[in-house]
């Protein structure tokens, strides 16, 4: 499996400082990055590594969640993820305070229960979430009403 790489040029102290994030790998794209606006609750165009770990963590969700419902014999039509990640005190600097993931589905062949147990799955299969078991990981899962 292939290796991913991102690169973060950063100047200045955390409080007054600014960098831009990289994704190398891809050349997707380049993003600003500041403590200031990380801190603040409007980014103001600029990223964050939580919103970056949201990013990662709703696109893995959703790819497993569409091999779960598959393995269930189920068929994703449409899943709209949504991921959360909360920064927040640590007894030293800043942690990670919780991950909420928020999902809606258009799925044939499974019942609402059988969606439910995917999501549940997929919340616990999804190499995301392996990697942030440190971080207490919330799932919000339904059906669309049809």
């Amino acid at each position: 499996m292939p290796t991913r790489t991102a690169r973060t040029a950063w100047n200045g102290t955390l409080e007054k400082g600014a960098g831009q994030v990289e994704l190398t790998s891809s050349g997707a794209a380049t993003f600003d990055v500041s403590f200031p606006k990380r801190a603040a609750e409007n980014a103001d165009g600029t990223t964050s590594p939580e919103e970056l770990i949201a990013a990662a963590h709703s696109a893995c969700y959703a790819m497993q969640l569409s091999a779960v419902i598959a393995e269930a014999g189920g068929t994703p039509e449409s899943l709209d993820v949504k991921a959360d990640v909360s920064l927040g005190p640590d007894t030293v600097g800043f942690k990670l305070t919780g991950i909420k993931i928020t999902v809606r589905g258009e799925v044939s062949g499974l019942d609402a229960d059988g969606f439910a147990k995917a999501a549940q799955d997929a919340k616990e299969t999804c190499p995301v979430s392996k990697a942030l078991t440190g971080v207490e990981i919330t799932l919000d899962a339904a059906l669309e009403s049809e």
